[in-house]
């Protein structure tokens, strides 16, 4: 079993990459409301599997205190659930034949619901295993998506997979910011990942 397959630690990996921020044992468990030695020990099993890292920071009296980020040189990672949904959705796909209208349907229904239009997306992105990286400039919104939790299906059939995720971006774009346009959608080996996701209009700020 992969470590994200247990539950509480695809909690605390997917609680890790929507901060974006090195955060300490305590104030995981607080907000998962789970008692901190038990995080320590699932946060120790994803340090083991190369997903997160370690920093320990001195202090004038007592122990270290552990901080915990997702690990930038990580290997790929199955974001939990990802499969169980991609099956459906192609399934989906294949009996509509048009694959990224089907996409399209899906992403209206997955965005997140609060923060910015910015925010939301990438919240979503993080969530679906994507792992983005903004970077923001000229008007643009560009995001560089450095996991493929759908590596496996790809290689069976980019065309399709590659389509579904193209309209599922744009279902999103629908839900959270209609006035936005998609101006890039370029695929990568599903092995290196690195998509990128051009946006242009009122989400790129």
């Amino acid at each position: 079993m992969t470590p994200l397959r247990q539950e509480t630690r695809a909690r605390l990996y997917e609680l890790l990459e929507q901060l974006q921020r090195p955060a300490g044992t305590d104030e995981l468990a607080q907000r998962l409301g789970l008692h901190p030695n038990g995080v320590r020990m699932h946060l120790e099993r994803l340090r083991e599997a190369g997903l997160v890292v370690r920093s320990r920071e001195p202090r004038p009296r007592g122990r270290p205190r552990d901080t915990w980020a997702i690990d930038p040189a990580g290997g790929p990672v199955d974001a939990p659930g990802a499969y169980v949904d991609l099956c459906r959705w192609l399934a989906r796909a294949a009996r509509s034949e048009e694959a990224e209208a089907t996409g399209r349907s899906v992403g209206r229904s997955l965005a997140a619901e609060e923060g910015s239009a910015e925010e939301r997306l990438r919240r979503t992105l993080v969530r679906l295993g994507f792992r983005p990286v903004a970077d923001a400039g000229d008007g643009e919104l560009t995001y560089r998506l450095t996991n493929c939790p759908y590596r496996e299906a790809v290689r069976e059939d980019p065309q399709a997979v590659c389509a579904l995720h193209r309209g599922l971006t744009r279902g999103l774009l629908d839900a959270i910011s209609p006035e936005s346009e998609l101006t890039a959608f370029v695929p990568h080996d599903p092995d290196e990942a690195g998509c990128v996701v051009g946006l242009r209009g009122p989400i790129a700020g």
